[in-house]
């Protein structure tokens, strides 16, 4: 009882400010959506609102709203640095962009514990998805170290929404709604600078792995486990570590983050004290690093119990006071006239800039923009390119020594050049079929998987090229699956999804083996190419599919689903003249004789040469 009465007052309370609302305050414009526009960053049009007990519910939300409870977000960059309780976002959007009616919102920021979004339709339906790395890996739309929902937005009508973040990390929210194939090229590019800075973190523990074993040397065995703990912080950081490492424990996704940083901060500092040989050269300063030592490992240890909001700003912190401290050492070795120190010095300089940019965006006090969000990553490049640099200079000062020791060193060396090259023409080669992947993803629809509209047309154009010169004929399938609107509205969006599927599968069974190719041209309508076919044969494959859909009823959601299609056809014959528009055009006007002729039926269109 107590649970219905809070509930009762709940939608009392958001009946209360919608009609407030609707009376005292202006409705906020909704955002338009224009052709076009394929990635747009939402922050600066957005509205927020602080919910410190994290009490409200999405009805309160959009009450709130709808009354003009909300702010704009300040300076258009949702950062606020590491908060208590809940922030909600709001923003109605009118698509005007008559070819993309599914869109994905991605929230940019991997730690987000918890992150909700609420969609209000016209018609008063609110749908919910749920993100977050407090929530399964596999329950992301799609596959992506960000924070993602797919979003259906009805051509010409406004809808709102309202998305909820609640979370121990930093309350960093860079919410974009892309397309889905602007989605598919930023994780391409994505891919390949990430692939290109983790390359160099492998490459270059490689690299000094193979020169601890030849020399024994204690300072790159510490250099090893400072380089692999940062490219872990990182990899935890920018989401990999959930998506790759522990996508059903997310858990783990919090407690990975303070371990990480805490593993590469023992790591940095036993490589300072060994490169920098700080136990014969500066004993006090040799002590004071044991004693940070000392601190980051009891850290690690709290963290595990701590609770991420008062473990990671912590080690946070440690991070530039561990950095600090080693500039310290450097610049008192180097007025030592301990020259090796040099290098070490500039590269621990980049780091603690890139490191220092990082953290003041982490507690609100720098905007995001590409240099604080990857001012760690592009800093530790240039530390670990450095200190690389730098171990080289001291072991040249080591060769001077013992001339025997470099001869059969540098012999050694070549050989471990010869396998790093041949392990980087193998990551190339990777890279490059992954690019081919890439590629073919990029020229398929996301839902059904057969071609998109863009590869359709590419391919149309290429055929009727192909004719100039063999004179065979083509035909061309247009197909609408009919009612498909009832489908929806009676068995849902998922439903529908998966009658899409099984029209889509259905007409590539008989198109393909016949040379044919299928892609979606757009909502519920299909097409297909047939090089080489007739009118006649046109007119067998089209019945082919049409009897296909319509024979199979499609199982989904615990229904039973009756399919219908109607088809129009075009073909040309040899020797004439046709444009892409022109036989598109003719093809869908005998689309529109089959379903005035009612629906579940083929109709042919004969172009004029």
């Amino acid at each position: 009882m107590l649970g219905i009465g809070i509930g009762l007052r709940s939608m009392l309370f958001g009946l209360a400010l919608l009609l407030a609302g609707l009376g005292s305050a202006r409705a906020m414009d909704p955002y338009p959506l224009a052709p076009g526009q394929s990635a747009i960053p939402l922050g600066a049009h957005l509205q927020f609102r602080a919910d410190a007990q994290a009490a409200d519910g999405a009805t309160e939300a959009f009450a709130r709203a709808r009354a003009g409870e909300f702010a704009p977000v300040p300076d258009g960059n949702p950062t606020f640095g590491f908060q208590d309780g809940a922030y909600w976002f709001y923003l109605p959007v009118l698509n005007q962009h008559p070819d993309e009616l599914h869109w994905l919102l991605v929230q940019e920021y991997a730690l987000s514990d918890q992150v909700d979004l609420y969609v209000r339709y016209p018609d008063g339906r609110v749908e919910h998805q749920a993100s977050g790395d407090h929530q399964p890996f596999t329950n992301r739309f799609i596959r992506y170290r960000h924070p993602n929902f797919r979003i259906d937005l009805p051509l010409g009508q406004t809808v709102e929404v309202l998305v909820r973040v609640q979370s121990e990390s930093s309350m960093q929210v860079p919410l974009v709604l892309y397309t889905p194939r602007a989605l598919t090229e930023i994780m391409r590019d994505t891919q390949f600078s990430t692939g290109l800075y983790y390359g160099i973190v492998l490459a270059l523990l490689f690299y000094n792995l193979v020169l601890w074993i030849m020399l024994r040397d204690p300072g790159y065995g510490w250099y090893l486990l400072h380089t692999g703990a940062f490219g872990l912080v990182l990899f935890t950081l920018n989401g990999y570590g959930f998506e790759y490492f522990w996508p059903n424990w997310p858990w783990l996704a919090d407690a990975a983050v303070p371990l990480s940083i805490c593993l590469a901060l023992i790591g940095m500092q036993q490589f300072s004290r060994s490169f920098l040989e700080l136990r014969d050269r500066w004993p006090a300063g040799n002590l004071a690093s044991l004693a940070l030592i000392g601190l980051f490992a009891l850290l690690g240890i709290a963290s595990t119990w701590l609770p991420y909001s008062t473990a990671t700003p912590l080690a946070s912190r440690m991070v530039l006071l561990g950095v600090i401290w080693i500039i310290i050492a450097a610049v008192v070795m180097l007025r030592r006239g301990y020259k090796p120190a040099r290098l070490f010095l500039l590269a621990w300089s980049f780091f603690l800039l890139g490191t220092a940019a990082f953290t003041l965006l982490a507690f609100g006090m720098l905007p995001s923009n590409f240099w604080t969000q990857n001012g760690v990553q592009i800093g530790s490049a240039l530390e670990m390119l450095l200190l690389s640099l730098a171990l080289g200079s001291r072991y040249a000062g080591l060769r001077n020594e013992n001339i025997r020791i470099v001869q059969q060193t540098n012999e050694q060396l070549e050989r471990s050049v010869i396998d790093r090259t041949k392990q980087l023409r193998t990551a190339m080669a990777q890279l490059g079929e992954a690019n081919v992947q890439l590629r073919e993803f990029s020229r398929r629809d996301p839902l059904t998987g057969v071609y998109n509209r863009r590869h359709f047309r590419e391919t149309l154009e290429q055929a009727l090229d192909a004719r100039s010169g063999d004179g065979r004929p083509l035909a061309l399938l247009l197909l609408d699956l009919d009612h498909f609107k009832r489908i929806n509205d009676r068995y849902g969006h998922l439903a529908g999804d998966d009658c899409l599927n099984f029209a889509a599968h259905g007409m590539e069974e008989v198109v393909v083996p016949r040379g044919g190719m299928v892609a979606r041209f757009g909502g519920e309508e299909f097409v297909a190419v047939l090089p080489g076919a007739d009118a006649q044969e046109a007119l067998r494959i089209a019945e082919a599919v049409r009897a296909r859909i319509e024979q199979s009823p499609v199982a989904s959601c615990g229904h039973s689903i009756r399919l219908s299609a109607s088809i129009g056809v075009h073909s040309v014959a040899g020797g004439q003249q046709a444009t892409p528009e022109d036989v598109i055009r003719i093809a869908d006007e005998a689309l529109y004789r089959a379903k005035d002729d009612g629906r579940n039926c083929v109709r042919h269109s004969v172009s004029v040469a």
